[in-house]
């Protein structure tokens, strides 16, 4: 298993990645927004073998991080690729200089929440219809990612 950030070859295999995770209510990403991010913000992929199995998107382009996407295929959960990625991403924020991140997350998604709240997230408010499905989301944030991540991995 290795992680990096993703380059522009690997476009195709995260559209279709995206595309097996989320259905147009969770707001998928297209080919064009994936090159946008790939360019202008933070992307991690992980490997087993050659292939994609999970990614982080992290909005960089703003004051303050934004964790806006976190996928793995069903048939590799479990082993800890969510918490590698988020990991490496909170580091990398930190070097960054960016000591505030925040998410949504659907209030539905109890792994996704307990998750988050192992880094050490705290929900700050619930945002009404947030999902096209209208599911509401929990707004969350961290301040210091690095305070948990010994106990994650």
């Amino acid at each position: 298993m290795t992680i990096k950030k993703a380059d522009i070859k690997d476009i195709n295999e995260l559209y279709e990645l995206e595309l097996s995770l989320f259905n147009k209510e969770n707001f998928p990403l297209s080919k064009s927004s994936l090159r946008y991010h790939i360019q202008n913000n933070l992307i991690y992929v992980v490997r087993v073998q050659s292939e994609i199995v999970g990614y982080i998107l992290v909005l960089i382009k703003r004051k303050v991080a934004k964790i806006y996407s976190l996928g793995v295929k069903k048939e590799h959960r479990g082993k800890k690729i969510a918490q590698l990625l988020i990991s490496e991403s909170l580091k990398q924020l930190y070097e960054m200089k960016f000591f505030k991140t925040v998410l949504e997350v659907r209030v539905d998604n109890n792994n996704a929440i307990a998750l988050y709240e192992n880094f050490g997230f705290k929900t700050i408010k619930k945002i009404n219809s947030f999902y096209l499905d209208g599911c509401d989301a929990y707004l969350m944030e961290i301040y210091n990612g690095l305070q948990k991540l010994h106990k994650t991995i």
